[in-house]
């Protein structure tokens, strides 16, 4: 790589937040570039193309005021680093680690490479050990396990960031020894949507073990791309170096893949589906990739990326592309956000594909997975019902139906549905959904082992008599 004292003169041409520099030689991908204005401001930027006689550069800070002939560019001979610290728990950061919460900078003099390092497959351990979130319907029916990619589907409008906020204030991993610590990264957000989480940490108390990386919907969208690199480097060295366990929460994808289009198209590049980056799936698989477990550390990370699907669109190309690498998915319902359910979560479209190994006896209890069964089940049954009823009318059904649509009704008001500030144990989730499955015949429980039914069943109609 080029030594750092060497200065080039002039640009060959700037679109968007993309120069172009030629007659460069020896630079590399990802190499750090210092780009300084005719004013003499400096900016930062990377490589991201190399041809035989022009390199093509990203500028973080955007190309605002650079002049092609007297823009100058030095090339420094390593990729963007970041800041990694203990300290930064608490604190709130911009995209490139630094604070901007008001407080005194943290003490620290590593930094690590924002782009991590390659794990072997082989060095990486199965995902297991369930977290706990306090919301029974991702605990009971998607059960969220250390070490997972778990996204969360929402729509424009929906009740995601809280939800999001919710997690972070009560999410934990029972009965570890470890430091259980939260890395919440912020992508493109609105200034009062920034406002409510950082409240929202504040005020509960929960900010002391969340490290924010915040990137705001007027920061150049260049940023956007580095932010979840940034709060990601951080969690690798929470995680692997510090033994914690680390939840990363990252909202919103859909606003880094809007960013990672914006910069294709500056660079003239062939669009794929929808006009987005035929790369983007390996560029997204470079996120959700960071998460696991590795043999010989106590840490891990666990992954929670929230996207926004446009139109409420489940075939769109950037959660298609996320189901395809992640390990399930929580889908927020419009329809129940409109009946005044909170959480939303469609538990008919939501899975959680890791959820066998992070539950039943010794992880939650013995019944979860015949319960979870058992509700997906009786849950279908009740959508069906509902459909008949849009026809003939509830006065229509026979009592078999009848059943089916009083437990659908109490498995949402009662299950589903809970307050923002309300934290649930998993075994409170598993005696409500025995609550709710009271409504039902004991014959058509055909999921469950009839130990359980004489074991938990009959304990729950003893205790609402």
């Amino acid at each position: 790589m080029s030594g750092p004292s060497l200065e080039y003169r002039g640009v060959l041409s700037i679109n968007g937040p993309i120069i172009m520099v030629e007659n460069v030689s020896n630079v590399g991908y990802d190499e750090l570039v210092s780009v300084k204005t005719p004013t003499g401001e400096k900016r930062l930027g990377k490589v991201i193309q190399v041809s035989q006689n022009v390199v093509t550069v990203q500028v973080f800070e955007g190309t605002t005021n650079l002049s092609p002939s007297e823009t100058r560019t030095r090339f420094l001979g390593h990729s963007l680093e970041v800041p990694v610290s203990t300290e930064m728990l608490g604190r709130i950061m911009n995209s490139y680690g630094e604070p901007i919460d008001g407080h005194p900078r943290f003490f620290t003099e590593e930094k690590r490479d924002v782009n991590g390092y390659p794990i072997n497959p082989t060095a990486r351990e199965y995902p297991k050990d369930f977290i706990q979130t306090g919301l029974s319907a991702i605990d009971g029916l998607a059960s969220l396990v250390r070490g997972q990619k778990l996204p969360v589907f929402s729509g424009p409008g929906l009740s995601h960031n809280e939800l999001a906020a919710q997690i972070v204030r009560q999410a934990q991993i029972r009965n570890a020894t470890e430091p259980f610590n939260i890395v919440f990264i912020a992508m493109g957000i609105k200034h009062d949507d920034a406002d409510f989480f950082r409240k929202s940490f504040e005020e509960t108390g929960a900010i002391k073990n969340v490290a924010m990386f915040l990137n705001l919907a007027d920061d150049p969208p260049v940023e956007r791309i580095i932010t979840p690199r940034a709060g990601l480097t951080l969690a690798e060295y929470l995680a692997y170096e510090k033994d914690s366990h680390v939840l990363v929460i990252m909202t919103d994808i859909t606003n880094y893949c809007e960013a990672l289009r914006e910069i294709s198209s500056s660079m003239e590049e062939v669009p794929s589906r929808k006009g987005y980056p035929g790369y983007m799936y390996s560029d997204l698989a470079s996120l959700y990739e960071r998460a696991g477990r590795i043999v010989g550390k106590k840490g891990s990370i666990t992954q929670m990326p929230i996207l926004t699907m446009p139109n409420d669109d489940i075939t769109h190309p950037i959660p298609d592309l996320t189901g395809y690498i992640t390990e399930g998915q929580i889908v927020l319902s419009r329809n129940l956000e409109k009946q005044g359910i909170y959480p939303p979560i469609n538990i008919i479209t939501s899975l959680s594909r890791l959820m066998k190994d992070g539950i039943g006896k010794n992880n939650t209890r013995e019944d979860h997975a015949n319960i979870a069964s058992q509700l997906y089940s009786a849950y279908a049954q009740y959508n069906n019902v509902k459909s008949l009823v849009a026809i003939i009318g509830e006065e229509g059904l026979g009592t078999h139906d009848k059943e089916y649509l009083r437990f659908g009704e109490r498995f949402e008001k009662a299950l589903i549905k809970q307050g923002r500030n309300e934290n649930r144990t998993i075994e409170q989730t598993l005696d409500i959904a025995w609550n709710a499955l009271s409504d039902l015949p004991e014959e058509e429980l055909t999921a469950i082992k009839p130990e359980y039914i004489q074991k938990y069943l009959h304990k729950t109609d003893a205790e609402a008599i």
